[in-house]
């Protein structure tokens, strides 16, 4: 008779009780391609590696908000990161966590969920997994991390991973002089007319692609039927996305709402394009603001390198204005818009709903403050101005402009 597939009798002798331990339900689990171990994703933002035979725990790597924060203090590290770079992956991290609670089992579920799984190489010596860094490729024998694939694409969360390690056979555009060459990454098998060529397909949170990481550089070149180049707007717009648009066409044009504006300012003119059809309240508030000249003259007091400017406050200490209906008023968030880029224009506020005057400039991307502040516009020229007065001298303590830097004139377009 074939030997049996586990050596164990009872469930008690292994370590599969792990999960219920720590309270935690299995994400996804996968196999190495010799059936000898499988890894499994908890709740608990937890990898842990299992021998199938025993059922006995082989590794387990906390990629928890708490580790990766300590990870970033410890001085000198190979995998520091910049610390607004780090503060929008943990922001993202929060924003993946809330999708995982409302795609939980018995949770009613808007989106199919994405949980990260942890794939192993056909030796079965290596696991790569997705984390808030990039994707780690972790040596399990050395139990050493070996690399991470991505880092610098900080604008994506990556989630789930497949790996293909076949081998491709070579064509004239990619041909390999000598057999034991390396033409754009992919080696030879063997003299032959076939190359390897690894590749890692991903997904990653929030999008509607596929990414595929390679030995070869993408090819140059770009807009023939080849498909040369790197395409990555490529999204069919949501159906959500789509009635939300079609809710708010018109809207604008009913209130008058204007398409631009120029900020005349003492460090010279800034022109702004408004989403008068996503955030109409928004954009009538600004507007209606700025032809009465209300901005005339108002200081940006509020600047911080490296974040945004802010201005809009009569008071000029971030304490004062108003909505044009007085007091304030209530957010209008929507998912294509986002503080993904430096020249988003956002509301200020005291929290949810309070908006009043106030407006700040982005100067990078800040993901962190999505569904936070209202983003109603974007820079269309003069971001350089903007950089001009981030770079301004400030007071350390109010973070105001040394010298005053003031909105001359609003011009409605």
């Amino acid at each position: 008779p074939p030997p049996p597939a586990v050596r164990f009798q009872f469930k008690s002798e292994t370590d599969l009780y792990t999960m219920a331990k720590a309270r935690q339900a299995v994400r996804s689990l996968e196999l190495s391609a010799d059936g000898e171990q499988f890894a499994v994703f908890g709740g608990d933002r937890r990898v842990r590696v299992f021998w199938f035979a025993t059922g006995k725990l082989r590794r387990c790597y906390d990629e928890t908000e708490a580790a990766m924060a300590e990870m970033q203090r410890a001085e000198g590290g190979a995998y520091t990161l910049d610390s607004i770079d780090f503060g929008q992956r943990m922001a993202r991290e929060r924003e993946l966590g809330l999708h995982w609670e409302a795609t939980a089992p018995g949770a009613a579920q808007a989106t199919p969920p994405q949980f990260p799984n942890a794939v192993f190489d056909e030796s079965g010596n290596f696991l790569m997994y997705a984390t808030a860094l990039g994707i780690k490729v972790v040596n399990l024998v050395t139990n050493r991390l070996a690399a991470v694939l991505g880092r610098v694409e900080n604008t994506e969360r990556f989630v789930r991973l497949a790996l293909w390690q076949g081998t491709v056979k070579r064509d004239r555009k990619h041909r390999i002089d000598g057999g034991a060459g390396d033409a754009a990454g992919g080696r030879a098998v063997g003299g032959s007319k076939y190359m390897q060529d690894p590749t890692l397909v991903t997904t990653a949170f929030k999008r509607q692609r596929l990414y595929l990481f390679s030995r070869r550089e993408p090819e140059e070149g770009g807009d023939d039927a080849s498909g040369g180049g790197r395409d990555v707007f490529n999204e069919r717009p949501a159906v959500h996305e789509l009635e939300a648009a079609a809710a708010g066409a018109g809207a604008a044009a009913a209130r008058g709402a204007a398409s631009s504006v120029t900020l005349c300012t003492t460090a010279g003119d800034i022109r702004l394009r408004l989403f008068a059809d996503e955030c109409p309240k928004t954009v009538e508030n600004f507007v209606t603001h700025a032809r009465n000249g209300y901005y005339d003259g108002l200081l940006f007091h509020r600047v911080i390198k490296g974040f945004m400017v802010q201005t809009g406050d009569p008071k000029g200490d971030g304490t004062g204005g108003e909505s044009i209906w007085g007091g304030e008023f209530e957010d209008e968030f929507r998912r294509e818009l986002r503080h993904d880029r430096a020249g988003t224009l956002s509301m200020a506020n005291a929290g949810p709903n309070t908006n009043g005057s106030q407006f700040f400039i982005t100067c990078v991307p800040t993901p962190w403050l999505d569904n936070k502040h209202t983003v109603f516009g974007r820079v269309e020229e003069g971001m350089d101005v903007v950089k001009r007065i981030e770079n301004t001298p400030t007071h350390e303590k109010t973070e105001k402009p040394l010298d005053d830097l003031q909105i001359l004139q609003v011009v409605v377009e």
